[in-house]
């Protein structure tokens, strides 16, 4: 629950609510939909394949390295990003607490002091990580308590109406579910995951979405008198036009702690797959190096947080977001590609909930902004391109 609850509600809620109004709310279930068939496709994935990659190793294995590079390096573009949005989220509401720090630079900050955790080992990282997870999580129930009194409902009127701006929404809010991987990479190190792990996937993206709607009736309901998505900070400014002061701290402590949290899982999670990609030469062989001591990839995690630390500095966090956004659709397309090709031994489930994750993914990436789209293929490329010096050059 705690890998999935931050940045997205607390960020890209905001950008979602402007561009779909009060259809957000169909937004958020779309993405649910679409997330759930993509955890299945991970579970079973996971179960069959359990190293260290991911839908890299996945495509590898079923497709061949062409297929398995492209799904690294999407990963690795969707997550970068994704990680300089979080960073600049948290610079957004740490303005509030301290308004003469540069939110970049209080942003960059962040990326390193939690570089150096990640660095100091895993079981540090989990206790930090626990501590603020619950922060978060408790300080979006208070939120949704403290704000309702607030909400007008004839704002509410259209929200099961379905359009283009649905769809952009559900493709950014889809970026808000996307740490239900950690579930789905348990097929091996649980008992009966043909039951065990749909269920837990159902349920958390269940409790999830439940508290992604109610957040964004909030924002729905609440005039903020103007565009929420326009600071980065949709929760805070919310707060304000409640008028009770006393919420607002409430909200800056709680987005806080979840920003903190998710960059902390994004370092972890960028630096192992560069790690994975390094141990098949298809990054330098340099980023599979390990710490003598304490067999964490060092060099790894230190070129992470010093590309998310250039990205905070000079990227946009609303094109930042819709860059991520594409590139984990295109990740999770191939993961749900890689799972129909499975055999009867490692399948779990009906290849429908495949086809679900797949043609979800795709629709969702194709309703983006042409312009975003164009961008992602230029990523993608360049991606490829960079495999294909590397393979001339021997």
């Amino acid at each position: 629950m705690g890998a999935i609850v931050g940045a997205g509600i607390f960020v890209v809620s905001g950008l979602a609510v402007d561009l779909a109004g009060a259809s957000v709310l169909m937004a958020v279930v779309l993405a649910g939909i679409v997330a759930a068939g993509n955890a299945l496709s991970s579970a079973q994935l996971a179960a069959a394949y359990p190293r260290t990659g991911g839908t890299y190793e996945y495509g590898y294995q079923l497709f061949g390295p062409w297929i398995g590079y492209t799904a690294g390096w999407m990963f690795l573009v969707a997550k970068l990003t994704a990680a300089a949005t979080v960073a600049l989220g948290f610079g957004a509401y740490l303005e509030w607490l301290a308004p003469r720090v540069d939110p970049r630079w209080g942003a960059a900050a962040a990326v390193v002091l939690f570089t150096v955790l990640v660095r100091a080992g895993i079981r540090r990282t989990s206790r930090a990580n626990l501590v603020l997870v619950t922060l978060s999580v408790g300080s979006l129930f208070v939120f949704i308590v403290g704000a309702a009194p607030a909400v007008d409902p004839s704002r509410l009127a259209s929200a099961v109406a379905v359009d283009g701006g649905t769809l952009r929404a559900a493709a950014l809010m889809f970026f808000a579910y996307t740490g239900y991987a950690r579930i789905a990479t348990l097929g091996e190190e649980v008992e009966q995951p043909r039951i065990t792990i749909p269920r837990a996937v159902i349920i958390t993206l269940a409790a999830a979405g439940t508290l992604y709607v109610a957040v964004c009736l909030i924002l729905i309901g609440i005039d903020a008198a103007g565009p929420l998505g326009a600071t980065g900070a949709p929760l805070l400014r919310a707060a304000r036009a409640t008028g009770s002061g006393w919420l607002e701290p409430v909200v800056v402590f709680g987005a806080g702690a979840a920003m903190l949290g998710v960059l902390l899982n994004q370092i972890l999670g960028i630096s192992r797959m560069l790690f994975a990609m390094g141990r098949r030469s298809d990054l330098p062989a340099g980023l599979a190096a390990l710490d003598p001591q304490s067999s964490e990839p060092t060099t790894a995690v230190l070129v992470t947080g010093a590309i998310i630390a250039v990205l905070t500095l000079t990227g946009v966090w609303s094109v930042l977001i819709t860059i991520s956004a594409f590139s984990i659709l295109v990740y999770y397309g191939i993961a749900n590609a890689s799972a129909l090709r499975l055999d009867a031994e490692h399948r779990l489930y009906p290849h429908a909930i495949a086809v679900v994750g797949l043609v979800g993914c795709m629709l969702l990436a194709a309703s983006l902004a042409p312009a975003t789209v164009l961008v992602g293929l230029g990523a993608l490329v360049a991606g490829l391109v960079l495999r294909f010096v590397r393979v001339r050059a021997g």
